[in-house]
């Protein structure tokens, strides 16, 4: 595990009180999954204001976990799944024992965390693949980016800002992504069976 770092980033010690509960990976998925309620509508808060209003969607629960991981003494890195006819999906991924993980907030269970077992970004994406789906029920994962280091952000306040720090999902629109499936696989791609989409969509909530 790394060292733990010690910087503020400007949070006040009651949000670092937070922090410091979300001590694994583990536990800051768990908080992603119990703590912040889903919320769909089209937003960009900060980690602080997720921290403090306890709503946020993909977007929005990778910059918390990648700030609560970045506190761990982890680089915070967030990743982009890039979808056709579907929304893209964003994760915060960590490296441990020189293998990839993730953590992801999303209103689909099978799009959240992922062990650090896969040896490289594409077997990560990979792990993606059957659980990633429309409401239409078709397979929509195309393509991953690379791994983007927040901290290249820091100079805009972005993990204790009041506004929507949107520069952040924009850049993530310009960079280039690695196909994941040859686009003539595409065509052939069957529907989802009922009940792995009916696994996947167990639980769902909306913002009330």
């Amino acid at each position: 595990m790394p060292a733990r770092i010690e910087n503020s980033f400007g949070f006040t010690r009651t949000e670092l009180a937070v922090f410091r509960k979300l001590s694994t990976t583990e536990k800051v998925q768990r908080f992603l999954d119990e703590e912040v309620l889903y919320d769909p509508r089209v937003s960009c808060r900060s980690p602080r204001r997720v921290l403090n209003e306890r709503r946020g969607h993909c977007m929005e629960g990778a910059l918390l976990a990648a700030t609560a991981i970045r506190l761990m003494g982890y680089p915070p890195l967030v990743w982009d799944l890039e979808a056709q006819r579907d929304d893209d999906h964003v994760l915060t991924i960590f490296r441990r024992d020189g293998l990839w993980g993730a953590i992801g907030k999303s209103n689909y269970s099978g799009l959240r965390y992922r062990e650090p077992v896969y040896k490289n970004l594409r077997e990560l994406a990979m792990s993606y693949f059957e659980h990633f789906f429309n409401p239409r029920g078709e397979r929509t994962l195309r393509g991953y980016s690379r791994p983007i280091n927040l901290s290249q952000f820091d100079a805009t306040g972005w993990m204790v800002s009041d506004d929507d720090p949107w520069h952040i999902p924009n850049y993530l629109t310009t960079i280039t992504h690695t196909p994941l499936i040859p686009r003539k696989v595409v065509a052939r791609l069957t529907p989802l069976d009922s009940r792995l989409k009916a696994a996947g969509e167990f639980g769902m909530r909306k913002a009330g």
